[in-house]
């Protein structure tokens, strides 16, 4: 309603300076009426009393002396305000009549005949704005007649009410005027601090100087809002520089958060987030211009032996130079980022053609020949690449990073430390490992698989054991060796499932095994290293034994070295569980793993299997004889059973046998068969098999 509390102050000062005044103004007209009124009252008293003193002669004459009446009636002529007066006689018969100067104007002349000394009170009464004043002529006992004056009060009373406020307006006004003028020059000294709070308060707005301070003065409350004020602006300032140091952090922090969502936080390098997202504008970009685009993936070869043995501090320190190795023979343009783990990937810019691809490729390649230097130790790494182009992935980024992982894997099954160039054939292998995953666990509800048998036979020659060997059949893709199946079911973790289902099926057939050949044979089932790392393996063992009625003495179950150390602690225990079932124990491919020979003393194990890689040798190479005399020499100091695998020619079983080897196995006698297909015995097993019983 107001723009400022001063001018509201000032409307507000002003209509109550005004009212005041009107009030007291009112007041005086008021008092003044009622003063007016009395003295009139009183003056027309005094003159009727005294005019009837002076008729009192003239009324008694007789007859009346009318002249003389109206003489002293004329003495009204000076009272402007009488309307009219009239002399009667005690009947209160009309004697002698005046009209005065306000009767002429208001045209009352005929006035008198309706007043009546009868109707009326003796003295003053007040009627219709007119004053009236009876008075008896003589004596009260003994009137010789009445008196009557009529006179005009309204118009009395508002000649002297005008003349009160002609005379007394101009000095209320002048009164009025100086208070209101005195009173907005107090206002406005009294608003100056409050003046200067608003300039400072509008100064901090604009200019946002929050360590200023406002200079407190003016009336207690103007200084109590000035403080207050301070204690605002000081806290605006405290919150600020908190704010201010909040948003640095913060700031930071993004740049921070930036770069650990793009960057790997331990070589500096594009992480994988940021280079599919780099691939992907460049794949749009190449793709409009028809152009092609090279992609190049590679990982460390033996990188997790060393991690596994020297700690990952040592494998971090690798990455790290592994990353300034690659960097430096890239040129300016070339991307390389790290994917995670060992896993890096490299755009190179420029032209996807084959030697470009070569050449980069064999740069990364001579990057590794060197040995990497931590610690005090001199560690040689290899490098397998994978290379693939933007064109044969039809530019999809998905087929263009899976196009180089397949050329890269393929690197590794070459022999590691080469580059491969992604070619369409890949795919089509990939693409049968897929169909061979997705079709494992049909093939176990199926039973597509099926247990094949290779026979043991000791130095006379008799089949004393059998190896079971699973093969698969596809509907589509037809057989199916294990070198291939066992590889993707790896991979795919549906290893687990295939080994229950050979450990089932062999407990199964082994009741036929039996019945054909003797109650004392031995079935050997292989274990991986995958098997051993699941804890409910001897369960299932044990369910397989309970299920099919097996006699743990019949089965023995075969593991690599490296399977076994790998998983020591565990592989240990679950041994010494089937060992104590009355199970055996052979470690397969002995010699062709660990070079220390000291956990021989703390497994539990009954055999020794010499790879064939040995025997196949026997002939032709003399180291290969030392190694092979040496094992055997070796089980026979540890009480343990040796059996030779690989045995294809008379003279590699006449050696093994004049060796003391116990028992072989090979073409030499049979390949992997059907169970219908093996051949029956005619000798009897000179070995000794007691009565059994399945304890835990």
């Amino acid at each position: 309603m107001f723009s400022s509390i001063r001018t509201a102050m000032v409307v507000i000062l002003s209509v109550v300076v005004m009212s005041s005044s009107a009030s007291v103004l009112w007041l005086t007209v008021s008092e003044h009426e009622q003063l007016f009124l009395e003295s009139q009252q009183n003056n027309l008293f005094a003159l009727t009393r005294n005019m009837a003193n002076d008729l009192v002669p003239f009324m008694k004459q007789s007859p009346r002396d009318t002249f003389s009446l109206n003489v002293v009636l004329l003495r009204l002529e000076p009272y402007r305000n009488v309307i009219n007066a009239t002399i009667f006689d005690n009947d209160h018969q009309l004697v002698e009549f005046y009209v005065g100067l306000q009767g002429r104007r208001v045209d009352e002349a005929m006035l008198p005949a309706s007043y009546k000394p009868s109707d009326m009170t003796m003295g003053i009464s007040i009627s219709d704005g007119k004053l009236y004043s009876l008075e008896r002529i003589g004596e009260q006992a003994f009137p010789v007649g009445y008196l009557l004056i009529v006179v005009d009060l309204n118009k009395s009373l508002s000649e002297s009410r005008r003349s009160l406020v002609f005379r007394t307006m101009p000095w209320a006004l002048l009164l009025l005027s100086s208070t209101i003028l005195l009173s907005f020059a107090l206002l406005r000294q009294a608003f100056r601090p409050l003046d200067a709070v608003t300039r400072f308060t509008q100064s901090v707005t604009e200019h946002k100087d929050y360590t200023s301070r406002h200079t407190v003065r003016g009336t207690a409350e103007i200084r109590r809002l000035g403080q207050h004020i301070n204690r605002l602006i000081e806290t605006i300032e405290e919150e600020l520089n908190i704010n201010q140091q909040q948003t640095k952090t913060l700031m930071e922090q993004q740049v921070t958060m930036t770069r650990l969502a793009n960057f790997d936080s331990l070589t500096g390098l594009p992480n994988r987030q940021f280079v599919m997202d780099t691939i992907k504008i460049e794949l749009a970009r190449a793709r409009r211009a028809n152009d092609d685009l090279i992609l190049m993936f590679f990982d460390l070869d033996g990188f997790k032996g060393i991690n596994d043995s020297l700690g990952h501090e040592t494998g971090d320190l690798i990455l790290i130079e592994v990353a300034e190795r690659v960097k430096t023979i890239l040129r300016d343009g070339d991307i390389l980022a790290r994917l995670g783990g060992d896993e890096f990937l490299i755009i190179p810019d420029r032209a996807a053609t084959e030697l470009n691809m070569i050449t980069v490729s064999e740069r990364v390649l001579s990057a590794f020949t060197e040995p990497f230097k931590l610690n005090g130790l001199s560690l040689k790494l290899g490098v397998s690449i994978g290379v693939a182009k933007a064109k044969e992935a039809g530019y999809e980024l998905s087929q263009l990073v899976s196009n180089a992982d397949l050329a890269m894997y393929r690197s590794k099954a070459r022999g590691r430390g080469v580059y491969t160039i992604f070619s369409p054939e890949m795919s089509e292998s990939h693409k049968r490992k897929i169909m061979i995953a997705n079709s494992i666990d049909t093939a176990i509800e199926e039973n597509q698989f099926c247990l094949y048998y290779q026979p043991k036979v000791d130095g006379n020659g008799i089949q004393v054991g059998f190896e079971a060997l699973i093969r698969g059949h596809h509907p589509e893709m037809g057989n199916i060796m294990p070198g291939e199946f066992i590889l993707v079911a790896e991979q795919s973790g549906k290893i687990t499932a295939i080994t229950q289902w050979v450990i089932r099926r062999a407990c199964e057939e082994l009741h036929q095994i039996t019945d054909r050949f003797s109650s004392r044979v031995r079935v050997a089932i292989n274990l991986s290293v995958h098997d051993l790392r699941h804890s409910d393996l001897f369960d299932w063992i044990y369910t397989a034994f309970k299920e099919y009625n097996v006699n743990p003495r019949n089965i023995e179950f075969e593991v690599t070295e490296s399977a076994y150390l790998d998983n020591f602690d565990s592989s240990e225990k679950l041994f010494k569980r089937l060992h104590n079932l009355g199970c055996k124990i052979a470690l397969d491919d002995f010699g062709t793993g660990y070079s220390s020979l000291s956990y021989l003393t703390q497994i539990t194990i009954d055999t020794l299997k010499i790879d064939r890689q040995f025997v196949t040798q026997i002939e032709t190479s003399e180291r290969c004889r030392l190694v092979t005399v040496s094992i055997i020499d070796l089980a026979k100091r540890l009480s343990l059973k040796i059996c030779a695998e690989g045995v294809e020619t008379e003279s590699q079983w006449d050696y093994l046998r004049a060796q003391g080897c116990d028992t072989v196995q090979g073409y030499l006698f049979s390949k992997p068969v059907p169970l219908h297909e093996l051949k029956d015995n005619h000798q009897d097993i000179p070995h000794d098999f007691t009565n059994y019983r399945i304890d835990i």
